[in-house]
């Protein structure tokens, strides 16, 4: 019971509970169904990127390039639907982004597998890569004339609740979202290339030992984080209607912020599902309702960092101990 107490699922899901109750009192609107279905919305894309990178947490490395390769696949496919297929149905939208996404996944797989090197500094590269070539090669002005199917694709809803002044929808893109965490909880839990996942983060040589084809596993972390990229970017676009080639690089740090504030070890081997979900919900909210209670929006970067530091130096605090414990009965045994 005490263990469970002090999970940090558990520890994190009584922060969001204290800090909604403390928002709502400070003010109601928290609490009103329209917030509450715009809380969900900003949790959409983040939701998707947060399930990839926990992926990559947990295999022991750190991708900060899937935002630009987020915004890559978005403007490319908006690109070629408007120019080849302009009347194209939702599907094949998603399907152009996601495979675009898949082969940038790649480009990271390749360097990473095939000369091992450390992730941080080729997704760092990639990113740069990825956003120039973008910039530079397809373009950089704001598309407004997106394909019908994406703007339709906005407008729809799951649930319509009547308010004071208009109606406030809850998007259908949620349950992507929703159907994304739960293949990649089945993933993680029940397939032996989870377990795989697991290992490579825990130790790579250990993995290597168990039989793990640690090349096959990483072409598989890195473009499903591709491919949920491209799926996340075409969400996003839908949403704002509009392919903005400037937008959501950068945002990266929010959702390795979220993944790590749900348990994910930086050093890999360890991570959950809803612990990264309840991680996006704690971001989420900070993000978009400290302006509820009076705090500056300037001042959103300084506490999502300050949390960070809190969330990730707390447990490593506590790890340090227990060694250290461990050790002092070993050396008296």
């Amino acid at each position: 019971m005490s263990r469970s107490f002090f999970r940090t699922e558990t520890i994190l899901a009584l922060t969001i509970v204290v800090m909604s109750i403390y928002i709502g009192i400070v003010n109601p609107v928290f609490f009103t169904v329209g917030n509450l279905f715009d809380l969900l919305r900003s949790s959409i894309v983040m939701g998707i990127f947060a399930m990839g990178v926990l992926l990559v947490i947990i295999s022991g490395g750190i991708d900060v390039s899937f935002t630009a390769v987020a915004v890559f696949a978005q403007y490319a496919t908006v690109r070629l639907m408007t120019i080849f297929m302009p009347e194209a149905p939702l599907w094949i939208v998603f399907l152009v982004a996601g495979i675009i996404g898949l082969g940038l996944g790649m480009i990271n797989a390749f360097f990473i597998s095939r000369f091992k090197l450390p992730t941080l500094i080729v997704t760092l590269g990639t990113l740069s890569m990825f956003h120039g070539f973008l910039l530079f090669a397809i373009g950089n002005k704001i598309i407004r004339d997106i394909p019908p199917s994406m703007p339709e694709f906005a407008r729809t809803s799951l649930i319509e609740v009547a308010m004071t002044v208009g109606v406030s929808r809850l998007h259908p893109a949620v349950l992507i979202t929703v159907a994304v965490a739960i293949l990649t909880w089945l993933l993680l839990d029940f397939t032996m290339l989870g377990r795989g996942i697991y290992a490579l983060g825990g130790s790579r040589e250990a993995a290597e030992r168990a039989g793990f084809n640690i090349p096959r596993i990483q072409y598989f972390i890195y473009g499903t984080v591709g491919f949920l990229a491209g799926i996340g970017g075409i969400i996003y676009a839908s949403l704002n209607r509009q392919a903005n080639p400037q937008e959501l690089v950068g945002s990266e740090l929010n959702v390795i912020a979220a993944v790590v504030l749900g348990g994910a070890s930086l050093t890999g081997g360890r991570g959950t599902v809803i612990g990264s979900l309840l991680g996006v919900a704690l971001v989420v909210i900070m993000n978009n309702s400290l302006v509820l209670i009076g705090v500056p929006s300037t001042w959103q970067r300084v506490v999502v960092g300050a949390i960070i530091l809190i969330g990730t130096g707390l447990p490593a605090i506590q790890a340090r101990r227990k060694a250290q414990h461990a050790a002092g009965l070993s050396q008296t045994q």
